[in-house]
């Protein structure tokens, strides 16, 4: 079973929606409804498309920021050169990556949220993980492994147990296992974190590659 959940900058907690959802709603028809989500449409510079994927069977559960533009045009997670870093970190091939009977992929935020105007992706909408991260989660209970990638994953599921920095939190991982293992978001300024941290790659990605493959 997944532990509670913390929430950081968020009005509502996680599992707020959990009421209004059937306790036996079928999961495939709730991620119909999530995929049909419009509750933040007006801010959204591209409009809607929520990217989430997952099934009851799954055993990893992913956990990143927000779609990219491009996953927003394909509608595949992870669909871009942040995801070949990810597969790398886990030494996964895309058949496995994407089977959702294995590994669900939940992101902080659903849909693109835009960009900064002096540049760099928006945070993830505050909206989708109180509306629907309780409900999808509750379906998800053979999960063994679950990776926070990147800084705002950390801080919705981390709260007030978040290092002061990215780099102690992810450097402080094992405090977190089993129930958490936090990466960076691999993006390519990662390429410069990881010169500066060279015990990610020597020490975690290691780490990371036996528990995945143990628990697949």
């Amino acid at each position: 079973m997944l532990p509670d959940i913390h929430l950081i900058g968020i009005s509502c907690g996680l599992m707020s929606q959990t009421d209004e959802t059937s306790a036996s709603e079928d999961l495939n028809a709730l991620l119909e409804r999530v995929r049909a989500c419009e509750i933040c449409k007006a801010e959204l510079p591209l409009g809607p498309r929520p990217v989430v994927r997952a099934q009851a069977t799954a055993r990893i559960l992913i956990i990143g920021q927000a779609p990219g533009t491009k996953v927003h045009e394909t509608g595949i997670p992870w669909d871009d050169p942040s995801g070949d870093r990810l597969r790398e970190w886990l030494a996964l091939d895309k058949d496995t990556f994407y089977d959702d009977s294995r590994i669900a992929i939940v992101p902080t935020g659903f849909c693109y949220p835009g960009r900064f105007d002096k540049g760099g992706d928006r945070p993830p909408r505050p909206e989708c993980a109180p509306q629907w991260h309780g409900p999808i989660l509750s379906h998800l209970k053979d999960i063994r492994l679950t990776l926070l990638v990147g800084s705002y994953a950390q801080a919705v599921y981390l709260g007030n147990d978040k290092k002061r920095t990215l780099t102690e939190t992810v450097a402080a991982w094992k405090s977190y296992m089993p129930a958490y293992l936090p990466t960076p978001h691999p993006s390519w300024r990662t390429k410069h974190w990881a010169k500066k941290n060279p015990w990610f790659e020597a020490e975690l990605v290691p780490e990371i590659r036996q528990l995945v493959s143990k628990i697949l």
